[in-house]
């Protein structure tokens, strides 16, 4: 069964620990490839620092190091707040008999329960949670009996089946954190080795974080 990753993100801007994520995602559950998809307005944060145009610029060039990384750009296009359960739901009217993986870090899946139709993600798609090593999902509350409800027993569930399994994947975590990286751009410090080499050209050409 052909399998795809979903990686969803303000990526104001992209940087190499979104990269790593999605690459150890792809590898350790065989997915076919991963879609970056940068969101106009996320209903839970504030607008973003880069217009769209330039989060597209930047998204672009970041992903065509790998073959296997995609951008879309259906939540630009959208009017309106850019919520997670209409792109999966666009999404699987394309990819009918695929299976689907929605990459999330840590931060993402513990305020999954302010999520709009948070419950129903799982019947369009797997949940994927991306963690640094020895983190614990949690065992109590409405996260506690959703973990229990959906965890999966084997990463082969992600090729086997089309959705409703969660997955914990302990990945390389590179502590790199948008919002600092804007506010040391701004001081004029230096984001090289944070970010690839062309979105660092592209913040310098365009001085979108000064």
């Amino acid at each position: 069964m052909n399998s795809i990753g979903i990686f969803g993100g303000t990526f104001d801007p992209i940087h190499n620990g979104h990269l790593r994520i999605a690459l150890e995602a792809l590898e350790e559950l065989s997915l076919s490839a991963v879609h970056f998809i940068p969101c106009a307005q996320s209903p839970l944060r504030s607008e973003p620092a880069a217009t769209n145009d330039i989060r597209l610029k930047m998204v672009k060039a970041a992903v065509e190091a790998e073959p296997r990384f995609f951008m879309d750009t259906q939540e630009i296009k959208r009017v309106g707040p850019s919520y997670t359960y209409d792109t999966l739901t666009t999404l699987r009217d394309g990819y009918k008999e695929s299976s689907m993986c929605l990459i999330l870090g840590m931060d993402s899946f513990i305020s999954l329960p302010r999520w709009y139709r948070w419950e129903e993600l799982i019947d369009l798609a797997h949940i994927v949670i991306a963690h640094r090593p020895g983190w614990k999902a949690p065992t109590e509350g409405l996260l506690g009996d959703f973990v229990q409800e959906h965890l999966a027993e084997s990463s082969q569930d992600a090729v086997t089946k089309r959705e409703g399994r969660l997955f914990v994947l302990p990945v390389t975590q590179l502590e790199i954190s948008a919002t600092k990286l804007r506010s040391s751009i701004r001081l004029g410090l230096d984001p090289k080795f944070l970010v690839p080499e062309s979105v660092r050209a592209i913040i310098k050409e365009t001085e979108c974080y000064a």
